[in-house]
């Protein structure tokens, strides 16, 4: 099995979650993780995960991608120390880590560079997962 990874940064706006989910996808689908559905609860993961890093955190927002085979971890860093805790939904927001927990197979949050990383591991895709050249191992390459 190959490990692959990505990291970049993101502009600290509200255009980061669209930049951030038009980035992984390709990523991803470079990678031969191409399944619709399981991409749609990743991005959705995602941009729930800069979503709250661009409205709550500060500094940098910073974004990790892992594949490991098929199961992947996604991560999303900022400036912040505050750790994320879930809270009632009110007309501004509240549903971002009850959609993260419906999605993931479980997520947690580190000390990252004098702020915080929220890691969220998906559950694994469906299909043969990713080769070291990053080609599916289902397709010709």
């Amino acid at each position: 099995m190959s490990t692959l990874t990505a990291h970049f940064d993101l502009p600290l706006d509200g255009t980061a979650p669209a930049y951030a989910r038009g980035a992984v996808v390709a990523l991803l689908g470079a990678w031969g993780l191409r399944d619709r559905d399981w991409l749609d609860a990743a991005m959705t993961v995602l941009s729930e995960l800069v979503s709250n890093a661009v409205r709550h955190g500060g500094g940098a927002v910073v974004v990790d991608v892992e594949a490991y085979g098929r199961q992947v971890i996604l991560s999303v860093a900022d400036g912040s120390s505050v750790v994320p805790r879930p809270r009632r939904a009110d007309g501004t927001g509240g549903l971002g880590l009850t959609i993260i927990n419906a999605y993931t197979t479980r997520w947690y949050v580190q000390s990252y560079e004098g702020g915080k990383r929220v890691r969220a591991e998906m559950p694994p895709c469906p299909g043969d997962g990713v080769t070291a050249g990053g080609t599916s191992r289902t397709e010709p390459a």
